[in-house]
């Protein structure tokens, strides 16, 4: 990772500088996290397993927020390599300051906020995620916010439900076990198998915030003690 993300990183910023915009530089961005899942593959021993891709909307511009479970650096990376749509995602703004990686994302089609500003954060988010959802971008979110010990859950925000009653889109449940080989925080990383599971898309429309993301919390986590059940 710390070889190659400097060259692709470089390519991202070339390539916005002389003006290019939007996918092309999404998919320089898509990959270089495709060399570096492949790298935990072959390096490492790190295989993925997927379940449930024949939940996700199908149609070019049909529109989806998907919520995951937080684990690791693990999932973030792997998920623009599975999906069939661009993902932007929503993240702190203090991730633009990163050397060469932080700079990159920040040229890509992707949602950072400033999480001081409270409500007026949320609205650019529910502004910018109404054009990219119009796009055929698909929206990504962590409701824990932060990364969450195997074994353990955090405290789900309604950020992302809250998005998706406001857009109309449906959200899509995720759970992913990233912490069996990759947990948060540790440099040595362990061979085995990483579940990600996609649930069945569950209507926005009409839904208190709360209350969806309750029942988006009750699969994922059910679905985590059922992939891992040595972690409960």
């Amino acid at each position: 990772m710390l070889v190659t993300v400097v060259p692709y990183a470089l390519a991202i910023l070339l390539g916005a500088l002389f003006g290019v915009r939007g996918q092309p530089l999404y998919r320089i961005a898509a990959a270089w996290l495709g060399l570096c899942i492949s790298g935990a593959r072959v390096l490492l021993g790190i295989r993925t397993r997927v379940t449930g891709m024949d939940n996700l909307p199908l149609g070019q511009k049909s529109p989806a927020i998907l919520l995951l479970k937080h684990q690791s650096t693990f999932e973030t990376f792997l998920m623009p390599t599975l999906m069939p749509h661009p993902l932007a995602y929503v993240f702190k703004k203090e991730l633009l300051h990163v050397p060469f990686f932080g700079w990159a994302i920040g040229r890509l089609d992707m949602i950072h906020i400033d999480r001081t500003q409270g409500s007026r954060a949320f609205a650019k988010v529910v502004a910018q995620g109404k054009e990219l959802l119009a796009q055929g971008i698909w929206i990504i979110m962590f409701p824990e916010g932060t990364r969450i010990a195997r074994g353990q859950a955090g405290t789900y925000k309604t950020g992302g439900t809250r998005l998706a009653v406001e857009t109309g889109a449906p959200v899509i449940p995720i759970a992913v076990t990233s912490a069996k080989c990759w947990p948060r925080k540790a440099f040595i990383k362990v061979p085995g198998v990483v579940d990600v599971s996609i649930g069945q898309p569950i209507p926005s429309v009409g839904r208190d915030p709360a209350e969806l993301m309750q029942e988006v919390e009750t699969w994922i986590e059910a679905e985590m003690r059922r992939l891992d059940p040595d972690a409960y």
